[in-house]
């Protein structure tokens, strides 16, 4: 008797768990040949507000690790990235026309993204923050602070890289993210959730959400304990996010959903993307007390 195979049943990862959408609704998942792979959790609002409480409850504690520390997770993340690159790479590879090869060179360079965010961690208060001149008796500091909670929508090409190179940076700096993957495919972001789930970094940091821009978008643009997003959306959806986060003020970042070439140069990776999600506070100490 031949043997039937066990197809995987992937889950959405938040706060540190493994979660079906709170609706029980999937959608298929088929590689390029056609062929059904699995069935990918549909996640909606109910899901996102869950995923921005469980964001806001580790929040706290991440940012109050040493920078130090946040470095060490971050690098043990891409060293588990780099042990399971080949599954990754086949991951990306799963639809479209992309070769195995160039899905192997996105792999590489969502983990060299990762170490580069984990090495500015314990760095960038330094070149951000500032002692200012002041005409007066006092010490001026300026220093940086995490913002908080910050949503994250995904391109849908270059599915992995997108992911990385939008939450690393913001992460590295204390903040934690509620992040909707590819919707075209989700399948690197659920290996990428079962990396997290055996890493150090803690639970609820990082919630990965899978399922259709659609249908969170006005979740994530109108949610007054997301204080910042970063998207890749269209023109039509920028307006929508543009104007819902206007009513609570949030700081918003939004990518082209077409242009995801620009991620594989080094130039994508800057200093400035940790600063984008960061808020300055200023300190003034009278001088001698």
């Amino acid at each position: 008797m031949a043997r039937l195979p066990i197809t995987k049943t992937p889950k959405a990862y938040v706060g540190g768990n493994f979660i079906r959408s709170e609706s029980g609704r999937a959608y298929p998942l088929y590689d390029k040949d056609g062929s059904f792979i699995c069935n990918i959790p549909q996640c909606a609002r109910k899901d996102t507000r869950n995923a921005v409480v469980a964001a806001a409850k580790a929040g706290k504690n991440w940012a109050a690790r040493t920078s130090y520390n946040r470095g060490q997770i971050l690098y043990r993340l891409g060293e588990m990235m780099e042990a399971r690159s080949g599954e990754l790479a086949q991951a990306v590879a799963l639809i479209g026309d992309l070769p195995i090869a160039l899905a192997g060179k996105e792999v590489a360079t969502a983990v060299d993204c990762v170490i580069y965010y984990a090495g500015w961690t314990d760095k960038y208060e330094q070149v951000l923050g500032n002692t200012n001149p002041v005409s007066g008796p006092f010490f001026n500091f300026s220093i940086t602070e995490p913002l908080g909670v910050v949503g994250v929508i995904a391109a849908d090409q270059p599915s992995l890289l997108s992911l990385i190179s939008q939450v690393i940076p913001i992460i590295c700096s204390g903040n934690s993210v509620v992040a909707l993957a590819s919707s075209a495919n989700a399948y690197p972001a659920i290996l990428l959730g079962e990396m997290l789930a055996t890493s150090d970094l803690p639970g609820g940091v990082l919630n990965i959400l899978t399922g259709f821009r659609h249908e969170v978008l006005e979740t994530f643009a109108s949610h007054e304990h997301l204080r910042g997003l970063d998207l890749c959306l269209n023109y039509d959806e920028q307006r929508i996010a543009e104007t819902l986060a206007a009513e609570s003020v949030k700081r918003i970042r939004i990518h082209s959903s077409k242009d995801g070439r620009f991620l594989f140069n080094e130039e994508s990776q800057s200093l400035y993307a940790i600063r984008n999600f960061l808020e300055f506070k200023t300190t003034w100490h009278p001088i001698g007390a």
